[in-house]
């Protein structure tokens, strides 16, 4: 019987949730829901000197906005917590001594300025020091000290940090489910520290252990962290575990193709590059949610920065994701992040979405503008503009003219429009309007045109100065919609406006 899936999203509460580990997360729930297995949250803070108050915070509120929600983990419970690395940091001392007791790991008290020192030595004869088979034996390490001299360090609180003893020359045939097989040499890899003088284990030690504990069957992560992919798959075979199956998912790439993508690049170009906005004492960075995305079009675009179905549907829900998803099509090359593309997303999601749950939205939009209306007024407006619109604070933009009177008019428009005897032609038009007994869209567009005809009048000049009046700018719906919709009285006051102010 194949082993059950299990992934986890093993984010640091270093700052905020950047988009690329907001796509690790949705790639990790994805695979589990695909197999049927579970998907844990995480938090990995051995790094006490880079913790940030307030970022577990945002990264659980972050993920219940994506909708990405986990089977059992930091906040939300289960049977192998705890689910954060401080509150399990007991355990951790424990693995790294038997490591030690099994010749797989050492104590080591190298101070960092011995470190330095030799660091300095060995660059000013042109070479990198790196603290490995080759050098261990010779260094302020229990391999090179006698037991007794280990145990008066100890006992004499002098500070140590406990190394990986890697072995020499041994040839690893790594296997990762996105980039296929690997071999690395173990005499390229230093002996990295598993746990520090802190007390705190190391991310290498600590993830390890907890991914066993946690029965984790997959471990779906960044690149960055494919270099570590030999060690870590070193301290499985140390420990005598089974060795979960690894995939490692490609970068976020700036627009331009070029390197990482970066909080500096959306400062720079002017789009989000987090979940959610991020405020310190020094600035705010916007978020996704708030410039206006909806999280299903945010997760649909995350979702092909790295993956593609081989196939032309681009519009998926959570759940089209889940049935699609699989690790075969994700890329081993970095994806480009592309502004204009987020955009487009959420522009298809503002027309798969009901008119009833965009206008309740904007409703929003405008009590903040104090203006108070009934809901299937806004609802109509919504369903004639929402087409033209990205984001639905667009949507004032596209349609204010429905709750306000023009108060300036476009000057383009009316320097190529409203010419000859405008002036008496659009009160002309008021007045049989003013006559109608019956004010919708047909009889005022049938009384309008009746008129345009008798008089062998320019159409179009007279369409769109008549828009003018109405809306102030040659934009909008079909005009005698807006016309029906802001009724006779209004409609009246506005030509009579139009024709008082507009001058050529």
């Amino acid at each position: 019987m194949a082993k059950k899936v299990r992934v986890r999203f093993a984010p640091s509460p270093t700052g905020p949730l950047h988009m690329g580990g907001v796509r690790t997360a949705l790639y990790n729930y994805l695979f589990a829901k695909k197999h049927g297995g579970d998907f844990l949250l995480r938090i990995e803070d051995t790094d006490q000197k880079r913790f940030v108050e307030g970022a577990e915070e945002y990264i659980i509120e972050a993920l219940k906005w994506c909708g990405i929600s986990p089977n059992e983990g930091r906040g939300i419970g289960g049977d192998l917590g705890p689910y954060k690395q401080s509150e399990r940091k007991e355990l951790y001392a424990n693995y790294s001594e038997y490591l030690i007791k099994n010749n797989n790991a050492y104590y080591a008290f190298d101070t960092a300025e011995e470190l330095d020192a030799l660091r300095n030595e060995y660059e000013a004869n042109k070479k990198v020091f790196t603290y490995n088979a080759e050098v261990r034996g010779k260094l302020n390490n229990s391999l090179a000290l006698s037991q007794e001299e280990v145990m008066n360090k100890i006992e004499a609180g002098i500070p140590y940090v406990i190394r990986f003893k890697m072995p020499e020359d041994e040839l690893l045939d790594l296997t990762d489910l996105i980039r296929g097989d690997m071999k690395v040499n173990t005499s390229a890899l230093d002996d990295k520290i598993l746990f520090k003088s802190d007390g705190m284990p190391t991310y290498h030690l600590a993830n390890i252990v907890d991914d066993h504990l946690m029965e984790i069957s997959h471990v779906i992560r960044g690149e960055e962290w494919l270099p570590s992919m030999a060690l870590h798959i070193m301290l499985y075979k140390a420990f005598g575990w089974d060795i979960p199956e690894f995939a490692h998912l490609p970068l976020l790439l700036k627009p331009t193709g070029k390197g990482k993508l970066s909080k500096r690049d959306g400062d720079k170009m002017g789009f989000p590059v987090f979940p959610l906005e991020w405020k310190t004492e020094e600035s705010t960075s916007i978020g996704y949610r708030e410039e206006g995305y909806f999280s299903e079009a945010f997760i649909n675009m995350l979702a092909f920065l790295g993956w593609n179905p081989g196939t032309e549907k681009e519009l998926y829900t959570l759940d089209e994701l889940v049935n699609d998803f699989s690790l075969e099509k994700v890329s081993k090359s970095g994806a480009r992040f592309d502004h204009d593309k987020a955009k487009w997303f959420n522009q298809q999601w503002m027309q798969l979405k009901s008119d009833e749950e965009i206008a309740e939205l904007f409703q929003v939009e405008l009590q903040e503008k104090g203006i108070v209306e009934e809901g299937q007024y806004v609802k109509n407006i919504v369903s004639l503009v929402k087409e033209r619109a990205v984001f639905v604070k667009d949507i004032w933009e596209q349609s204010s003219f429905f709750f306000e009177a023009p108060t300036e008019y476009d000057a383009k428009v009316i320097k190529k429009r409203w010419k000859g005897e405008m002036n008496q032609h659009i009160a002309d038009i008021k007045a049989v309007l003013e006559g109608l007994e019956s004010f919708t869209r047909d009889s005022a567009h049938g009384a309008v045109t009746a008129l345009i005809q008798e008089k062998e009048l320019n159409m179009g000049q007279i369409m769109n100065s008549l828009r003018l009046c109405m809306v102030g700018a040659g934009k909008g719906p079909d005009l005698f919609q807006i016309i029906d919709m802001v009724g006779k009285e209004e409609t009246l006051a506005r030509l009579q406006k139009g024709v008082d102010t507009i001058v050529r």
